[in-house]
């Protein structure tokens, strides 16, 4: 990526001053990835040689007090957050470790899958049974609700700009009732909340890197299993994620996540089914926001594969069949015809 120019960029200008202040001598800063809210992040490359990477978070919109908190929740427990150098809440500014370029989502083939994701379960385990959760902010009826309201919203009324019946909308609501309740009879623990192969960073040692951690809360114990395995932007044959999740089930128990036989393969497995669409749910509708309240095109691509998932789910559960059906036969045919016609 070629360098930018803080001349033209005042957040850039302050962040470059504050990094002198540090006594850093800066060769040049490029833009180092993307991200679906405020932040940026530039890799500030050194005269030493080195790099590091400034997060730039406008304190009116992306407050840093949540990031260096998980910061230093994760880290007591051994996983390979970014380290930070240094932090500036009141202007916005971290300094970070440099976890490299290569995501997981790059990286993942069929030669590299089970080890990698084999790193990520190891660490996801070291989370969930050591992280802690006091003060976070639970993953209640509320919050998941409210993610739900989004599919509606901007993905069914915004994007496709559909008009649900009376008998669509209860069977929605029905639906998403069905989905909390699955969500709260599981047990509680620290969740990622973006643990999938966009935030997991591939690295020499200690993998994987973690990243985009600051909205963590205190929920489900499959939501972030559900989404490494059955990720947004990447899909793997369903018996395959099966046998994945249920050798996280035994890990789980291992480690002291989960109490040994308290809960059945069945169980776990219907947990983890009704927790991807709650958060498939959710994402659709947040990648349709994206569009249409950011400007950000980009991510609607994946919501035919984040709805496929839904579909899929849904079809082995009969309580859920109806509104799988909804989605394949009222949802999917509008989305592959906007597809055709953008």
């Amino acid at each position: 990526m070629e360098p930018v120019d803080a001349m033209t960029d005042t957040r850039l200008q302050s962040a470059r001053a504050w990094l002198e202040t540090l006594g850093l001598a800066v060769e040049a800063m490029t833009p180092a990835s993307e991200d679906a809210s405020f932040r940026r992040y530039f890799r500030v490359h050194l005269a030493s040689g080195e790099s590091r990477i400034l997060m730039d978070a406008p304190p009116d919109k992306e407050p840093l007090g949540p990031f260096l908190d998980i910061a230093a929740r994760l880290a007591a427990v051994g996983v390979h957050v970014p380290e930070v150098y240094a932090s500036a809440p009141e202007a916005g500014f971290v300094l970070l470790e440099d976890l490299g370029a290569t995501c997981y989502l790059e990286a993942l083939d069929e030669d590299r899958v089970e080890r990698l994701y084999g790193d990520a379960l190891g660490a996801l385990a070291a989370i969930q049974c050591l992280a802690d959760t006091e003060g976070l902010p639970p993953y209640d009826a509320t919050r998941l609700q409210a993610e739900m309201s989004l599919f509606p919203e901007w993905l069914l009324t915004r994007h496709l700009g559909m008009t649900l019946t009376p008998a669509q909308h209860d069977l929605l609501e029905r639906t998403r009732a069905r989905l909390v309740e699955a969500a709260l009879a599981q047990p509680r623990v620290f969740v990622h909340r973006d643990y999938h192969s966009r935030n997991l960073m591939v690295v020499p040692a200690h993998n994987p890197g973690i990243l985009d951690f600051q909205d963590a809360v205190a929920g489900p114990v499959t939501y972030d299993l559900v989404s490494l395995l059955r990720d947004c932007y990447v899909a793997w044959p369903e018996d395959r994620v099966r046998d994945w999740a249920l050798g996280y089930l035994q890990l789980a128990e291992q480690t002291g996540v989960l109490r040994a036989k308290a809960v059945d393969e069945d169980t776990f497995l219907r947990w983890f089914d009704w927790m991807g669409v709650q958060r498939h749910l959710k994402a659709a509708g947040i990648f349709a926001r994206l569009w249409h309240r950011d400007g950000k095109p980009g991510y609607l691509a994946d919501v035919p594969r984040t709805l496929g998932y839904v579909v899929a789910v849904c079809r082995r559960h009969p309580e859920l069949a109806p509104f799988g059906r909804f989605v394949a036969e009222e949802v999917l045919p509008r989305l592959e015809a906007r597809a055709d016609t953008a």
